[in-house]
């Protein structure tokens, strides 16, 4: 059976893009904390967030925090807050399906522990894995037991690092089991019920964006007090005379 954290004061109606944003805060206050700093402003929480310091004011009102003026936020305190938003003031055992590469290193990753995450079981297909140990007492079990493992360990999130074709089959017996939370790194979209939240991760496509952005930066050259060269690109030229600005395709 999976558990979801107890409500708590401004947990409802928090936007979305709130939500996303709160882990990363999360991460720099845990930062902030390791070097010893007590205290830290809106400003360069912001800073080291990527984010506008009116923003995270607006995001950390939702928590109910506000800071106290000069002087800023308590970092305790705050990591508190916001790890109690975020659920992870208790543990949350959680099942990896698919034990290759990508499941091997989700399972050596140290950083779950400390954010309240614990591998309850890594289970594969593959009757040559099974058995094996691939983390410190993290001895693979058979996916065959997926039902099993949810009940008996009271698994509360899912991971699937299976290949394409096994994922939505994983997916459907980890719904069946009782899991509602389900983070998928295979490259395919799930199709899951009502009341069942997926988070996707892919490595390819994340990779795929930093080559478009790459390729734009490598079509437009600024020689230093020239003018913008663009490399054959009829429809970059059009833009900087639209512009104003004369291109000269090479």
């Amino acid at each position: 059976m999976s558990r979801r954290p107890n409500a708590t004061p401004g947990s409802q109606g928090i936007p979305e893009a709130t939500i996303a944003r709160l882990p990363v805060y999360l991460r720099v206050l845990y930062t902030c904390a390791e070097q010893g700093i007590a205290t830290v402003s809106s400003e360069e929480l912001a800073a080291a967030a990527g984010v506008n310091s009116a923003k995270l004011r607006k995001d950390l009102s939702h928590l109910g925090s506000y800071g106290t003026r000069g002087v800023g936020y308590d970092v305790d305190y705050l990591v508190y807050q916001v790890s109690r938003e975020l659920g992870l003031t208790q543990d949350w055992p959680v099942v990896i399906v698919g034990a290759g590469n990508l499941g091997r290193a989700l399972a050596n990753y140290g950083g779950f522990a400390s954010r309240g995450f614990r591998i309850a079981a890594v289970l594969d297909a593959d009757p040559a894995v099974v058995g094996t140990e691939i983390a410190a007492g993290q001895v693979v079990g058979s996916s065959d037991a997926i039902e099993e493992v949810v009940a008996e360990r009271s698994v509360s999130i899912g991971v699937i690092a299976t290949p394409a074709s096994a994922a939505q089959g994983v997916c459907d017996r980890l719904v069946a089991a009782g899991v509602t939370s389900i983070l998928n790194f295979a490259p395919v979209v799930l199709s899951v019920p009502v009341g069942v939240d997926v988070r996707k991760v892919d490595l390819s496509i994340e990779l795929q964006i930093l080559a478009f952005h790459a390729q734009r930066r490598s079509d437009v050259r600024v020689p230093p007090g020239g003018k913008p060269h663009c490399r054959g690109g009829s429809g970059l030229a059009a833009l900087a005379e639209s512009a104003g600005e004369p291109v000269t395709a090479q």
